[in-house]
């Protein structure tokens, strides 16, 4: 999902009640039906836009959460790789020291 997913959604929602209001405002009917119809298509059109709000956090959620699961598998790895790493160089040191105390040892003679 892009960026601008939300502000897109934003201004089609806001083009759609403008179209609507003027459309209403211009047709010929007696003032408290066109009032009616005003209130009818603005409560529509925030049904939709709370419908569209809570999709985008859904899928907002959904992502991150994907995001978040992802970023923890790979810290896990790079967390299990450095261990290792560092268990080699441990053991690599304690051979070079091992071999270090035997030559000590021949030299102390």
């Amino acid at each position: 999902m892009s960026s601008n997913t939300g502000e897109t959604l934003l201004a089609l929602l806001t083009g759609a009640i403008i179209g609507a209001g003027v459309g209403i405002l211009y047709a010929p009917a007696k003032g408290s039906e066109t009032r009616k119809r005003i209130g009818d298509e603005a409560q529509k059109a925030g049904e939709r836009l709370k419908e569209g709000v809570e999709e985008t956090a859904t899928k907002l959620s959904k992502k991150a959460q994907e995001a978040r699961s992802s970023f923890e598998e790979k810290l896990s790895d790079t967390l299990e790789g450095a261990s290792d790493k560092a268990d080699d160089i441990l053991l690599a040191l304690e051979r070079k020291l091992e071999g270090l105390r035997k030559e000590n040892a021949k030299l102390s003679k």
